[in-house]
């Protein structure tokens, strides 16, 4: 590899590489998570489903849960730091 890639470009392909993973990540999760995607046959041939539950529970994950109890802050120190009166 250290012949090919050259010491500078490693950041960019970190960078790359990152963005990548999550954009697989994103597509797995919508493919096998999301209640509007249907890959049998009897799941597509129903045309309006009642799946109002299972939406909410695809729409309120973990993650989003957590980010609800945190400031929306995204530097809290620098955010005190700079705005203590003087």
């Amino acid at each position: 590899m250290g012949r090919w890639v050259k010491p500078d470009v490693y950041p960019l392909m970190a960078a790359m590489g990152f963005v990548t993973t999550m954009c697989i990540f994103q597509l797995t999760r919508n493919a096998f998570m999301n209640p509007d995607v249907r890959f049998n046959k009897a799941h597509r041939a129903t045309a309006v489903l009642d799946n109002e539950e299972e939406g909410k529970k695809y729409v309120e994950h973990s993650f989003r849960q957590f980010l609800r109890t945190r400031p929306p802050e995204v530097m809290p120190t620098i955010n005190r730091f700079f705005s203590k009166p003087e």
